[in-house]
């Protein structure tokens, strides 16, 4: 009797992470010898701070290394609380803290808890690419809200009005955004707050895992904090981006106690607690003071330097458009002037996918896709690579561009 090879079809209604597709094929190329550079995830290229790093061996060397509560120690929430107090300006207690396996487990579980079969997902393109296969993950459907460069892909609240009804229930908010480094200013999310405020459904999932990568005069706003919000937002940050912890594997999420329990179980039924050696780090990590002092500052100067160089490069070049981040480590660059070249030997350039593929066969530089983040005009560059690594890959960008010519029409 033939095997059923059948698969869930949740399952089979989603889509790799095309980040971690491109990243993995670009590591194939290196260990087979090619000399491809990567600007494809965004894996800050600093090492943890030394901080940080001994409390995790104390950790071991401690025999801090049992199962830690589901939620999360109560040393690491309780120094959450203080952070997002003193931070943020938002008052929350332990038990309103659920620490998890890294920020994308404390989304899934939230939307996972909030979302019911049927319940829309508003998600502002661009996104992060596990926005919309979460969303369907939770039965939920998803609902794409267009943003444009000419408006720094700042969502558009007459827009947002528009899209809402008696099936809206989340509203996911990423700030500073990846994949855009765009940072909302506090007077739109004033203006968001208010119309969600008019829908007894709606909640919102604001994602700042990226807050202390931001450039000044920008400034980071937890929506949480604004009129009337604290009981519709749950908030997700975590350690990887701004403490260079991505392998530690350590997030969070904060909102009130009814959502963050039904989060809590389902982690109990999946991952159970966060691993305990990373939370003893946490808790150090959180100690380097607001910001997270010195060692994060200068990380975030090495971040601005890059962004300022790639950004008069590319100004450099004829037709590409860009939307200055003011936050995060990524450059999202519309591309489509090149769209509907050639290259002898590749072929027609009819889309992001097609001129990535070009760039990596020709210029030997990998770069992600805008059709990944909900927006085909564009590609996404992750600056987490050194300064001299970003300033080769962009003279090998400028030549292999230098090769494309309009299509001839036979």
């Amino acid at each position: 009797m033939e095997l059923d090879m059948s698969l869930n079809p949740r399952v089979n209604s989603l889509e790799p992470s095309k980040t971690a597709v491109i990243a993995e094929q670009a590591t194939d190329l290196q260990q087979a010898g090619i000399p491809v550079i990567s600007l494809t995830t965004g894996q800050p290229d600093f090492d943890t701070p030394s901080i940080i790093a001994k409390a995790g061996i104390r950790a071991i060397e401690g025999s801090c290394t049992k199962y830690t509560p589901i939620a999360g120690t109560a040393e690491l929430r309780t120094a959450i609380c203080h952070k997002l107090k003193e931070e943020n300006g938002i008052s929350y207690t332990p038990d309103e803290i659920l620490v998890s396996n890294g920020a994308k487990q404390s989304i899934f579980q939230a939307v996972l808890a909030v979302c019911s079969p049927g319940d829309e997902v508003i998600i502002p393109a661009p996104y992060w690419v596990s926005y919309l296969d979460i969303a369907r993950l939770a039965d939920a459907t998803p609902v794409i809200l267009e943003t444009n460069i000419s408006q720094k892909f700042l969502l558009d609240p007459k827009q947002l009005v528009l899209m809402l009804n008696e099936k809206s229930r989340l509203l996911i908010l990423c700030s500073p955004s990846n994949p855009t480094g765009s940072v909302y200013p506090r007077e739109l999310l004033l203006q968001i707050a208010e119309i969600v405020a008019s829908h007894p459904r709606l909640l919102v999932l604001s994602d700042e895992i990226y807050e202390h990568i931001i450039y000044a005069p920008a400034e980071h706003t937890s929506f949480a904090v604004l009129p009337n919000m604290w009981e519709r937002t749950l908030t997700i940050n975590g350690f990887s981006k701004t403490f260079a912890m991505t392998g530690w594997r350590l997030g969070y999420l904060a909102g009130p106690r009814h959502f963050v329990a039904a989060c809590a179980k389902i982690q109990s039924q999946s991952t159970s607690c966060a691993s305990s050696i990373s939370q003893a780090a946490g808790v150090a990590a959180l100690g380097l003071g607001k910001g997270g002092g010195k060692e994060v500052s200068d990380m975030v100067n090495a971040y601005k330097e890059r962004r300022d160089f790639l950004i008069k490069s590319f100004k450099q070049l004829q037709g590409v458009k860009n939307s200055v981040p003011q936050g995060a480590f990524y450059l999202f660059l519309d591309f489509s002037s090149y769209y509907g070249l050639e290259a002898e030997g590749f072929g027609m350039i009819d889309g992001s996918e097609s001129l990535c593929c070009y760039l990596l066969s020709k210029a030997q530089v990998a770069l992600v896709p805008g059709d990944a983040f909900g927006d085909d005009k564009c590609l996404r560059i992750s600056y987490t690579a050194s300064l001299s690594t970003l300033q080769k890959a962009m003279q090998q960008i400028q030549k292999a561009l230098l090769h494309l010519k309009p299509a001839v029409c036979v």
